[in-house]
């Protein structure tokens, strides 16, 4: 009787772990769609209020200029040049490379892919996120918990107008100007450190330059440097407006919000390359 009673409990005990787990994996699952859910949302209506007019003027176009000034003019020289020195030693790398297998042709047009196409975009929005947007998000954290969206409602201001809305526009901005602007001090600087301060090779380099940029690939490459400032503006501001919502700790909140990010930049990266070549 005594050992039947034994076996009982103990797979009662282990039934009512299996529960747990269970009700623990739906439970965070549905915490990370109601995440994603959260975040798509934000970015929508954000979208709908940048294209409206209001958002230009009184408090709202003020509070945007300033925040279109203070996450893309700071940053704007530092980045440029650490973009210049990046693209002189990986330039000067690969064609030395290059050269040592017989490859010195190729070199160039794969320095321009390698750079210009597909890591001065991500470097760009991975630089703006991590200087900008994600502080931006912990400061729309603080903002919400003392009390600062309230107010605005009982002023009768929209808090995602005024708080939101100016930080990922200036989020997006600062990582599509950063982007271009290395994008052509990318091209400078490689033509420099191939050919040197001539204009001997520079119908070779444009010839080079209009075989790669095909319409497509431009295409793709403007999407792709638009999304990926509107990922790392958008995802840190969701994370930072939710993180009083979740059950979990804001600290959590914030890391799951990295974590999305990050994922949608891969996912706009991988489509990128399959546009690019396949």
């Amino acid at each position: 009787m005594r050992a039947g009673a034994a076996r009982y409990h103990s797979c009662m005990n282990v039934r009512q772990a299996t529960v747990a787990a269970s009700d623990r994996v739906w439970a965070a699952l549905g915490a990370h769609g109601l995440a994603w859910w959260r975040s798509i949302y934000l970015g929508a209506a954000m979208l709908v209020l940048v294209l409206s007019p209001s958002s230009y003027r009184g408090a709202a176009g003020r509070a945007m200029a300033r925040q279109i000034y203070l996450q893309t003019g700071p940053v704007l020289l530092g980045f440029t040049a650490l973009a210049a020195l990046m693209c002189a030693v990986i330039t000067h790398i690969v064609v030395v490379t290059a050269q040592s297998y017989g490859l010195s042709r190729y070199a160039l047009e794969m320095v321009v892919r390698v750079l210009v196409i597909e890591l001065i975009p991500l470097t760009a929005a991975l630089f703006v996120a991590m200087r900008c947007t994600i502080p931006s998000g912990s400061a729309i954290m603080q903002m919400r918990a003392r009390g600062l969206f309230d107010g605005w409602r009982q002023k009768g201001l929209d808090p995602l107008r005024m708080a939101l809305v100016p930080r990922a526009a200036g989020g997006v901005f600062a990582a599509i100007t950063l982007a271009a602007l290395s994008c052509v001090v990318a091209l400078i600087t490689v033509y420099v450190s191939v050919y040197g301060f001539s204009f001997a090779g520079l119908p070779v380099y444009t010839r080079i330059f209009g075989s790669i940029f095909t319409p497509g690939v431009t295409l793709v490459f403007v999407l792709k440097t638009f999304f990926f400032g509107l990922t790392v503006a958008i995802m840190p501001l969701a994370s930072g407006l939710y993180a009083s919502l979740m059950r979990h700790q804001p600290g959590g909140a914030e890391l799951g919000g990295f974590a999305r990010m990050f994922a949608v930049l891969l996912l706009i990266e991988v489509v990128s390359l399959l546009g690019n070549y396949y």
